[in-house]
């Protein structure tokens, strides 16, 4: 007798269990014949849409190398500096997969291969959204980027795929992207902000109507000298200045800017002191002889960099280097008939089995009259539902 209230809960879930199975085989046929139909339908669907093809096209892009003039910036003092931080990508792949997706060659995709047309787009922009959604781009760990574009036409996308490689190579040709382009650029401005000064200070040196050789013990060369200096101490402030964008000022290298920095004002002082005192007539000319050797030597640092940078850009060669062009496919990608029937036929086995669950609850709640009420009300409210909206 002490056993019963333990064997009633045991007896009822094996009789919940046997009701399932029992609403299981009733509905045998609705839950076999009715998901093999849906997978028949959904691939009888697939056949009539219209394959699409994938094209893939495998590039290395721009390498960042170590460059001649590394090895030189030391020497230079300040100008080392700007060019380190004239230079450096943090991602370069990153940066060229956010150049394929810009606008700038999303819109020369589109007029040049009319998509507009091909999508029937009213707009460019919808143009350019159909496009970045057959296009998708993405970087692996070998380091090359891989570009694949769809199209129903297989030569056509093999085209668009090459063309984004294409497009790109356009770009970054007007772009400076590596290390070399950008201290190309940097220093190329820089020369070219030197040259005007200097041309106008040499303007200035012969309005004055001295030649050096009236100066007194020939101080010519002291000048030089200290404009020389001033030009150190300019270099190495911009440096420094350069330096607190990517540097905290307890870094090492940013104390030792400073030191250096220092050194040289300290240096400037003293030539400063000891410059040769001009006579009568001569403060003018003084002042515009060291003005421009200032310039000079700015121009001299500037252009040497400016040299170098080109003979880096030159080595480097092709920007990008095509791993694998884009043929036209020769299987299709999508759609995928199998593994959608597969898919449907699942799910509608899926919809089916809990729709027969559901009916079987609904009959037997109905042969309970409390529970019968309860569907009843239920049935009533939604129909007040149904009739308001």
């Amino acid at each position: 007798m002490t056993d019963s209230p333990h064997q009633l809960p045991e007896a009822e879930d094996e009789i919940s269990l046997l009701d399932l199975l029992q609403t299981i085989v009733d509905n045998l046929r609705l839950l076999i014949l009715g998901p093999l139909a849906v997978g028949v339908a959904a691939l009888g669907i697939t056949l009539a849409i219209p394959p699409t093809f994938t094209a893939t096209v495998k590039f290395l892009p721009p390498q960042q190398q170590q460059s001649a003039a590394a090895s030189m910036l030391a020497s230079l003092g300040g100008l080392g500096g700007l060019a380190g931080a004239a230079a450096g990508l943090k991602n370069p792949a990153d940066q060229y997969l956010a150049f394929i997706k810009s606008n700038s060659i999303q819109d020369q995709l589109v007029e040049r291969f009319k998509l507009e047309e091909r999508y029937q787009t009213k707009y460019k922009e919808d143009a350019r959204k159909a496009l970045a959604g057959n296009t998708r781009a993405s970087s692996g760990k070998d380091g090359l980027i891989t570009v694949q574009t769809d199209d129903k036409d297989p030569q056509f996308a093999a085209d668009l795929a090459n063309a984004h490689v294409e497009e790109l190579q356009k770009l970054l040709a007007r772009l400076a992207v590596t290390e070399a382009q950008q201290r190309r650029a940097f220093f190329e401005k820089q020369l070219n902000l030197v040259k005007d000064k200097m041309i106008l200070a040499e303007q200035a040196l012969r309005a004055t109507g001295v030649n050096s050789s009236v100066l007194k013990s020939n101080p010519s060369s002291a000048l030089a000298a200290v404009a020389a200096l001033k030009a150190q101490v300019t270099a190495q402030e911009v440096k420094i200045g350069a330096m607190r964008g990517y540097l905290a000022e307890t870094a090492p290298d940013f104390k030792q800017a400073l030191t250096e920095l220092a050194n040289l004002r300290a240096q400037l002082s003293k030539q400063e002191k000891d410059e040769p005192s001009a006579v009568a007539g001569q403060g003018d000319y003084v002042a515009k002889f060291r003005e421009f050797k200032y310039q000079e030597t700015l121009f001299e640092l500037f252009a040497k960099q400016f040299e170098m940078a080109k003979v880096d850009e030159s080595r480097e060669g092709a920007v990008i280097q095509v791993l694998d062009a884009a043929q036209p496919p020769e299987r299709k990608s999508k759609p995928q008939k199998a593994l959608i029937a597969i898919v449907a036929t699942l799910a509608a086995g899926f919809a089916l089995l809990l729709f027969v669950f559901v009916r079987q609850a609904l009959r037997n709640a109905s042969q309970d009259k409390e529970s019968a009420q309860k569907i009843a009300a239920l049935k009533t409210s939604w129909r007040k539902a149904c009739n308001l909206s």
